[in-house]
């Protein structure tokens, strides 16, 4: 493995949520991203993985609270930017599988969401 700037320690494997319930958040990004479960042996763990192979785990938090945004006192820890040939059909589609809109950008660019439990993610036209 290489950076570019020589020999890299590892990879990445995985980008893991945090949240009540692994598998319900799981299907929420299941449909969002048309990624595939993959790994579901066990209620506290999650694997779901996109065309290209990349994976998302989702991990039971007994005590999970949800980032605050937009709060200046509050950090939203992490968020995903998603691609969508078209902001108003994705819209539409996210709200209904649950996710509530946050923020609309004023300049047009994307769109600022919170998933059923609260993580950010934001939809972004295609270039």
């Amino acid at each position: 493995m290489s950076n570019g700037n020589g020999i890299a320690i590892g990879q990445l494997r995985s980008v893991v949520l945090d949240c009540p319930e692994p598998r319900k958040l799981a299907e929420f990004y299941i449909k969002l991203l048309g990624a595939e479960l993959i790994e579901d042996e066990e209620d506290d763990w999650i694997v779901i993985a996109d065309q290209e192979g990349r994976r998302l785990a989702f991990q039971t938090a007994p005590e999970y609270r949800p980032p605050r945004f937009p709060d200046p006192e509050a950090s939203q820890q992490m968020h995903f930017d998603v691609l969508v040939d078209d902001v108003t059909s994705a819209q539409e589609r996210v709200l209904a599988l649950g996710a509530r809109l946050v923020q609309q950008d004023t300049d047009g660019d994307f769109r600022v969401f919170a998933d059923p439990v609260g993580h950010i993610f934001c939809l972004m036209w295609l270039d």
